[in-house]
């Protein structure tokens, strides 16, 4: 099949054309050129840019099977590359996020609960508070226009190599750096993430199976101290939720922890159920930890919690508990 990616050099557009290369596939992205390409050489590269005069020249002319789009964040933009490709894909799969939930705290968060109001049309910031209602906007954009062609998925957090972000590589590098180690709350709160790949590999098979509809894509879901075991971690030290809160520590410093009764902890329990009678495949986390830790060695990613900062943190809490 012929796949135009919308984006497609880094993180998860990265592991998106592998997994059609890998599948067969003839893929060409589009993208801006401003992002770091270590692609194959056989993708082909169009340059472009949906918010600008003439971004989408480089596909005039032009028809493919399906288009991922995994660049989309504003509906000026969305609403641009729609109208463009409407009736040059056959399917058009936009990559969404589970922000697009107005009850994040329901157990379990599910593909037909209520969603935030969508941004309005003209907005272009994309912020913490405007991520969800823009992703909303340009997934009604997409059902308008390609109706059961449209396929939304909406990732868990995203976790494995090429993982930037810093989010999740945080954990498994902390963990091989060995000796005691803070960990957030008592072990019994959860953590849920999905493999990139795994992602990848469902955007292929509803793509090749001709799968409309809207998913969440999450992974195993596992308790903190489970979570703990599949890192490595040898000495744990669990701080509860309010001490560090008191301790200036939160999900900065502590990425992926959100308490059990938070008001955002429904996004630690995604249902995938419909993914996963669709075709969706997990990966053992163990694997996911161990390619993470492999990759981020050489990735000189940067942690918001220093080493410094874990062990004055941990002084501070001891401090708090012999008072």
């Amino acid at each position: 099949m012929d796949i135009l990616i919308l984006g497609g050099t880094q993180f998860v557009g990265r592991h998106i054309v592998l997994a059609f290369l890998a599948g067969g596939h003839r893929v060409s992205i589009l993208t801006r050129g401003q992002s770091p390409d270590e692609l194959p050489e056989n993708v082909e590269r169009l340059r472009g840019d949906r918010t600008g005069a003439g971004g989408l020249d480089a596909l005039a002319g032009r028809a493919w099977d399906a288009c991922v789009d995994v660049s989309g964040y504003t509906p000026a933009a969305v609403r641009r590359s729609a109208a463009e490709l409407r009736d040059r894909v056959g399917r058009y799969v936009f990559v969404s996020t589970v922000s697009v939930y107005a009850e994040p705290g329901r157990h379990p968060v599910r593909e037909d609960d209520p969603l935030l109001p969508p941004a309005p049309a003209e907005q272009t910031e994309v912020t913490g508070a405007s991520y969800g209602p823009l992703k909303v906007a340009c997934e009604q954009i997409v059902q308008e226009a390609f109706g059961d062609r449209a396929t939304i998925l909406r990732p868990q957090i995203v976790a494995g190599p090429f993982d930037h972000t810093a989010r999740y590589p945080y954990w498994p590098d902390r963990a091989g750096g060995g000796g005691e180690t803070l960990l957030p709350g008592d072990g019994e709160d959860h953590v849920q993430v999905i493999d990139a790949r795994d992602l990848a590999a469902f955007t292929v098979r509803v793509v090749e199976q001709g799968v409309g509809g809207v998913f969440n894509v999450a992974g195993p879901r596992l308790s903190w101290a489970h979570f703990a075991g599949v890192l490595g971690v040898r000495q744990p030290l669990w701080v509860p939720a309010e001490a560090l809160e008191r301790l200036g520590l939160g999900f900065r410093e502590l990425p992926l922890f959100l308490p059990e009764h938070s008001e955002q902890a429904g996004l630690m329990d995604v249902d995938a159920s419909r993914a996963l009678a669709a075709g969706l495949s997990l990966r053992d986390p163990a694997v996911t930890a161990r390619d993470t830790r492999a990759w981020s060695a050489g990735a000189a990613l940067t942690y918001a919690l220093t080493p410094d900062r874990e062990t004055q943190a941990l002084a501070a809490w001891r401090e708090e508990q012999a008072g």
